[in-house]
């Protein structure tokens, strides 16, 4: 009887150790692979010279919207891709290895999620100084084209920069007749998707408007001093000035 005892306890014993070795390997490949799976995670939201694809295409139209790159917006990632990628990371504070990372995607306004193109987040300003910045938009320039309404929101962070306005997006567009659609109440309007990519356009660093401090509608403008003002650039029916 005692012999059979030991049999069973061995056996017992041994199954034990099966089990537990088993389940330390099962550990060790598990661990491996979610260490596999997050380096891939992490590799895909970067791009760099010699990466190819839409992302690519997205960041070069980006850069050449804002005047950092001058070829052709073909989605390959070459020398000259690369070059503008570290000027924009040099004048945005970032890391400048013509790397794009996560914190350079978030800079230009790019989603790594895949669920939209532009990014929710953008630098220096609050949620509501976006959603501000696009209902002046869309009251102002929603029949413009999309250059035009990014352009109207450059003029507003123009003069939020100069000494000459109020130093804030709220007070520029609020200031007492700056803007008719303060005036007329347009600008509680709803905004669409394109002025609120329009507005963070403008906020992460395109501006067609060229630094130009005004625009007006020279169709319907009824003051003598705005056509006093140096002329900038014009888009659509909007006259950018100085």
């Amino acid at each position: 009887m005692n012999k059979r005892v030991k049999i069973l306890t061995a056996i017992a014993l041994s199954f034990a150790f099966i089990c537990m070795a088993s389940a330390i390997i099962y550990s060790l490949r598990s661990s491996a692979t979610g260490s596999a799976f997050y380096a891939v995670a992490e590799e895909a939201l970067t791009v760099k010279q010699g990466s190819r694809g839409e992302t690519v295409k997205k960041i070069q139209q980006k850069l050449k919207n804002w005047g950092y790159y001058k070829g052709a917006v073909d989605g390959i990632f070459g020398a000259q891709t690369r070059k503008a990628v570290i000027l924009f990371q040099k004048k945005n504070g970032l890391v400048a290895d013509g790397i794009v990372g996560t914190k350079t995607f978030k800079a230009l306004g790019i989603s790594t999620s895949g669920s939209s193109g532009t990014s929710s987040n953008v630098k220096g300003y609050s949620s509501s100084d976006v959603a501000l910045l696009a209902r002046l938009i869309h009251a102002e320039a929603r029949g413009e084209s999309y250059t035009g309404q990014v352009a109207v929101g450059a003029v507003v962070l123009n003069r939020v920069k100069s000494s000459a306005f109020p130093n804030t997006i709220s007070a520029v567009i609020y200031q007492p007749y700056a803007f008719t659609c303060v005036n007329d109440g347009q600008i509680n309007l709803s905004p669409n998707q394109t002025a609120l990519n329009a507005a963070k356009d403008a906020m992460n660093g395109w501006d067609p408007s060229y630094g130009s401090l005004y625009y007006y509608n020279p169709a319907v403008a009824t003051s003598k001093w705005i056509f006093s003002r140096k002329t900038v650039v014009t888009i659509g029916k909007h006259v950018f000035a100085m």
